[in-house]
């Protein structure tokens, strides 16, 4: 079927931009690639940093939360058009996301707060961009650590690099907290007797 390019209305543009950050749900985070296992969708990713990021928000009060939720929200929208870029593509040969992104805003209405949210991030000076750019470093600190339960001993090896990359105090401390949890840990204990005989609630538990 052949696409018919036209001028855009509000609508038309909003609906372009629906469509678009659909295709982040099929473009895939190549790191894992090079890790060996696991897979991820870059809206995957962008979904699980917000939620991280909003997390983060807490623990520091002087810090924008709405802020923080849209720029993580945002921070990896241009994607979509040069696909993921891992360390090792980075370091060879980096496809111009920044000007994907100004190409992004300038076909919609509301493009000016994704530019501004996304240059923010990348400059690192706020305390929102900080916060958002460890939680993006902690999201992918998860990702691994649920690769190495899994028997990937490479995962290991990766966490302690990601670990370094930490600029906050909040995110040093949780990235810790990371490593040392077990990704099962918030749904599964082998001590709670539902998991035996599904009749007998933990006392943790009780009244929910």
């Amino acid at each position: 079927m052949q696409v018919t390019k036209k001028k855009k209305n509000l609508y038309d543009q909003i609906a372009s931009f629906v469509y678009e950050t659909s295709i982040h749900s099929r473009t895939p985070r190549s790191g894992f690639w090079f890790l060996g296992s696991g897979s991820q969708s870059v809206a995957e990713h962008l979904f699980h940093t917000a939620m991280v990021a909003y997390a983060l928000s807490f623990l520091e009060p002087k810090a924008d939360r709405s802020k923080i939720v849209l720029m993580a929200l945002f921070h990896d929208i241009g994607e979509g058009r040069t696909s993921d870029q891992n360390y090792v593509h980075q370091r060879y040969g980096r496809l111009a996301e920044n000007e994907a992104v100004k190409d992004i805003a300038q076909s919609v209405p509301f493009g000016n707060e994704i530019l501004e949210l996304y240059k923010e991030e990348q400059s690192r000076k706020t305390i929102e961009a900080r916060l958002v750019k460890d939680a993006d470093t902690l999201e992918w600190i998860a990702t691994l650590r649920a690769e190495e339960v899994k028997g990937n001993t490479k995962a290991r090896e990766w966490i302690a690099i990601a670990i370094q990359r930490l600029k906050t105090e909040q995110g040093k401390k949780l990235g810790e907290f990371l490593r040392a949890t077990h990704p099962d840990a918030w749904w599964f204990d082998a001590g709670d007797a539902w998991f035996i005989d599904r009749k007998k609630k933990d006392k943790k538990w009780a009244g929910k």
